[in-house]
């Protein structure tokens, strides 16, 4: 990047953002920790009926009961790693990871959508097996498990809707619970279907159901996450919106090497080199075009992260690599 000729020209406007002010920060850290309170109880909750489980299926013989424990284990594994990735979000910046590891929540949002494929996957090709040959179902059995498991994940899934779920990595862990949640009501009416009526292809038909909510929540996870980690424009954003505004200032000649990408969940960043009149700069008033800036990008698109560089006319024919 190349030097301006002013020392203020150079200016980024943290307040609030990613790494937050005084205040921004205190926010961060409240939300923050009450995710991790959230999300630890969650992963109590899951982990304790996974155990009853287990324990029901070993007495019981119940092969369906083990695989759905199995599956599970999949939901604990997600939680889990949300938790973790909670912990590294909360790191603060270091010389090595100037923005911190707020990124870690994205990667954790993405791994859950692509772990509700997965599942998802494993439950068609064992329910399509099961409609072409039903086995002999426990309905008895299926429904008190299912009965409980469907308290343990409303429980959670309670839990989690009190977490800051505009974050994608709450949301991942969440919409697993939720799923869950799903799958035990379905187990639930599939069980009645059987003591009742005796017909066996009710659960693989439920569990059908059920995937086509998992496959709805992992695009829902998956479609914002790749779109920050390869860094696209934020959706509610539109750059030739942003270069309008900036543009409106008098003092402003052009804009060019326009940014903007989204560092984690609700944290969007802008940067762009801003060519000022020879006026402006010989003026000294480089700090007050920075406040205006900022307050304009502020008001009208929300975003409290923005650095500029201030030019005078005719510096970027200096600069290699323009975009």
């Amino acid at each position: 990047m190349t030097h301006s000729p002013d020392p203020h020209d150079h200016h980024d406007h943290d307040a609030g953002g990613p790494d937050g002010g005084a205040n921004g920060g205190h926010s961060h850290r409240v939300s923050a920790d009450g995710d991790r309170r959230y999300l630890t109880l969650a992963l109590g909750l899951i982990v304790g009926f996974l155990l009853f489980e287990v324990a029901v299926a070993l007495v019981a013989h119940s092969l369906a009961l083990l695989a759905d424990a199995g599956h599970l284990l999949t939901d604990a594994a997600a939680v889990a790693t949300s938790l973790v990735a909670a912990d590294l979000a909360a790191r603060p910046p270091t010389d090595r990871h100037t923005f911190g590891l707020h990124r870690a929540e994205i990667l954790s949002a993405a791994g859950n959508g692509f772990t509700l494929l997965l599942v998802a996957a494993l439950v068609t090709y064992e329910a399509v097996r099961r409609l072409i040959d039903p086995p002999e179902v426990h309905g008895a059995v299926l429904i008190v498990v299912a009965l409980v498991g469907v308290g343990v994940n409303l429980a959670a899934t309670v839990a989690l809707s009190r977490a800051n779920r505009r974050s994608l990595n709450v949301e991942g862990a969440f919409q697993h619970i939720l799923t869950d949640l799903y799958a035990f009501i379905g187990t639930v009416v599939a069980g009645a279907v059987i003591v009742t009526t005796g017909f066996r292809r009710a659960d693989p038909i439920a569990s059908l159901v059920v995937v086509a909510l998992m496959i709805r929540a992992a695009i829902g996870l998956l479609r914002p996450a790749l779109r920050i980690l390869i860094e696209a424009t934020p959706d509610d954003m539109e750059i030739a919106e942003v270069r309008r505004h900036i543009l409106e200032l008098p003092e402003v000649l052009a804009v060019h090497d326009l940014h903007a990408w989204t560092l984690t969940s609700g944290a969007p960043i802008l940067t762009a080199h801003v060519v000022v009149s020879d006026d402006c700069i010989a003026k000294g008033e480089a700090t007050r075009v920075l406040d205006h800036l900022q307050a304009c990008l502020a008001g009208h698109f929300d975003l409290e992260h923005s650095t500029f560089q201030l030019e005078p006319g005719g510096h970027a024919d200096h600069e290699p690599g323009m975009h």
